[in-house]
C-alpha cells in the first residue's frame, strides 16, 4: 500500500514554519531519466536508485537513500494540487500534490510531487538540454518477524 503523501503534506503543511524539523513523507524509485535537447529525447541508463523525501512545510528536501547529508531543498510555491491527462481519458484532472523550485548554481531545477510519483525536471543554465527523472512511489516493505517465518519441514 502506497503511503499516503497527501494526509501527510496537509498535515505538514497546515501550520508549519521554517524552525519546525522535517517529517518523511515517502520514499520514491527511479524508473527513468532522460534528456531533452531540441525535439530528441535520450534515455539515460542507470541504476534503480531509491529516493527519501522529507518536508518542513515550506520546503522539501529529497535525498538518495541511505545518504541523508547529502540533499537538494525545493521551495513549495503550489500545494494545491497537479494537473494530469491519463492516456485515452480526455479531461484534465486534479490530483493532491505540490510542485516546488530550487535554483542552485545556475541550474534550475522543478519538482512534481504526488503520491504516485515525483518527477524532477532541470534545466542547466548554459545548456540547450533539460534532463527529466521520474521515479514512482515505493511500497512499504513488510515487516518479518522470526515468528512469521515456518521452519523447514522434515520428510
Amino acid at each position: 500500500m502506497i503511503r499516503p503523501l497527501s494526509i501527510a503534506l496537509c498535515l505538514a503543511l497546515g501550520s508549519a514554519s521554517a524552525a519546525d524539523a522535517y517529517k518523511h513523507v515517502g520514499d520514491f524509485l527511479l524508473q527513468s531519466y532522460f534528456k531533452l535537447t531540441g525535439d530528441k529525447m535520450t534515455p539515460i541508463p542507470m541504476k534503480p536508485i531509491a529516493f527519501r523525501v522529507y518536508t518542513d512545510g515550506v520546503h522539501i528536501k529529497v535525498s538518495a537513500e541511505g545518504d541523508d547529508e547529502s540533499h537538494t531543498t525545493f521551495e513549495i510555491y503550489r500545494s494545491d494540487g497537479i494537473g494530469r491527462q491519463r492516456a485515452g481519458r480526455g479531461a484534465l484532472e486534479v490530483i493532491p500534490g505540490l510542485q516546488a523550485i530550487s535554483r542552485t548554481g545556475g541550474i534550475v531545477r522543478h519538482l512534481r510531487l504526488t503520491s504516485e510519483s515525483m518527477t524532477i525536471t532541470t534545466f542547466p543554465g548554459v545548456s540547450d538540454q533539460t534532463i527529466v527523472s521520474h521515479s514512482l512511489a515505493a511500497e512499504p516493505k513488510p515487516a518479518t518477524s522470526p515468528a512469521s517465518k515456518s521452519p523447514p519441514q522434515q520428510p
